[in-house]
């Protein structure tokens, strides 16, 4: 079992700092719009009045879901579960355009679910998956070049969802939130048997795929689904799926990992039971409500800041102490308790997920 010491060793990755200074900033996104789903970059300039715009776009197959920014400063993107493609991204230095550098559909009897992560030096991709046949959750460890398969690590679970590193005395540690819900092939995203779910979070040794550490929450009905960390504390985004409204509506949307124990974070306001994303600020750590039309605030030990209003909002991202979060077609950017806030003129939805380019 981790001990909390290695996760005090670990860096923030979930919320790497861009370059501020640069404007615009460059936020890779994926949306859907009525003509379908693509993928992009959104530049938000804050030089005079906060504007927000998409600059460069491309249409992918079905919906995406998470992005992430590789060591080369390509993207890579991933399909929503349960998912068939994923490609890398090359964009253009200021983000003013994106091509598509290689795509890779998956594998037969296999499918995606949503997240993606490279290697620190680069050299591998690993993701989310499903194996179709019997429903349970993989590591699919890809060469980053190709984006082929070169091995799979079970996840000791179902429904597994975002893959964050832990970085701890010279030894790479990957957290993975299996969500515990289970599906069929031939079904797509229904969901069956929920009575029987098993939502974890489980440590793989991130060289071998071995697992050492499982841990679960009390209540079953709490899905894990989105990670995030800062001092030495992990969190973990909820979804909960209880059969009575009012229990699901009141459920927690946060859960918080020392290393030793893994427990729900009670709130003072309802927010539906529904967390669409998680990320470490500065003071502690945010969760998105879209459901609550908001973003819920916490400090790192689970004591509630505040609650910031912004209708469906979504993505999150925390570059140097300032906040952005997406919702639907506007954006808004937080600093300590001022607030800016501006549209992207399209009638866009955007997903759960965006983050900051890498910048030379």
């Amino acid at each position: 079992m981790l001990g909390a010491a290695a996760l005090a060793a670990a860096p923030a990755l979930s919320h790497a700092k861009a370059d501020t200074s640069l404007r615009p900033l460059h936020l890779a996104a994926a949306w859907d719009t009525p003509q379908g789903a693509r993928v992009g970059i959104v530049a938000i300039d804050g030089s005079a009045r906060l504007t927000a715009r998409i600059v460069a776009s491309l249409d992918v197959p079905t919906r995406a879901h998470a992005v992430a920014c590789a060591p080369d400063g390509s993207v890579l993107v991933v399909a929503r579960r349960p998912g068939d493609w994923m490609v890398r991204l090359r964009p253009a230095p200021r983000g003013e355009h994106v091509h598509a550098q290689r795509w890779q559909w998956i594998e037969p009897d296999r499918a995606f679910d949503g997240h993606v992560i490279a290697t620190p030096d680069g050299t591998r991709v690993l993701t989310t998956e499903t194996d179709l046949a019997s429903g349970m959750g993989l590591v699919g460890v890809r060469d980053a070049a190709t984006l082929e398969k070169l091995d799979e690590w079970p996840t000791h679970g179902r429904d597994p969802h975002e893959l964050l590193w832990l970085a701890s005395t010279g030894r790479a540690r990957l957290a993975i939130a299996n969500g515990g819900i289970s599906t069929l092939a031939e079904t797509g995203r229904a969901k069956h048997d929920l009575a029987a779910m098993d939502p974890s979070l489980v440590v793989l040794d991130g060289r071998s795929g071995t697992c050492e550490g499982q841990w679960r929450l009390p209540d079953a009905r709490l899905s894990t689904r989105h990670l995030a960390q800062r001092d030495g504390v992990l969190a973990i985004a909820l979804q909960a799926e209880h059969d009575d409204p009012h229990t699901r509506a009141q459920s927690p949307v946060l859960a918080l990992f020392d290393g030793r124990v893994l427990s729900a974070v009670p709130s003072p306001r309802q927010l539906a039971g529904y967390g669409g994303g998680v990320a470490a600020t500065t003071d502690g750590f945010v969760v998105s409500c879209p459901r609550a039309n908001g973003v819920a605030h916490f400090d790192a030990r689970g004591a509630w800041l505040g609650f910031i209003a912004l209708a469906d909002a979504c993505p999150l991202a925390v570059i140097g102490e300032d906040l952005y979060i997406g919702g639907g077609t506007a954006v808004l950017r937080r600093d300590g308790a001022a607030s800016a806030q501006a549209h992207l003129g399209r009638p866009v939805t955007l997903d759960n997920h965006w983050a900051a380019l890498r910048t030379a």
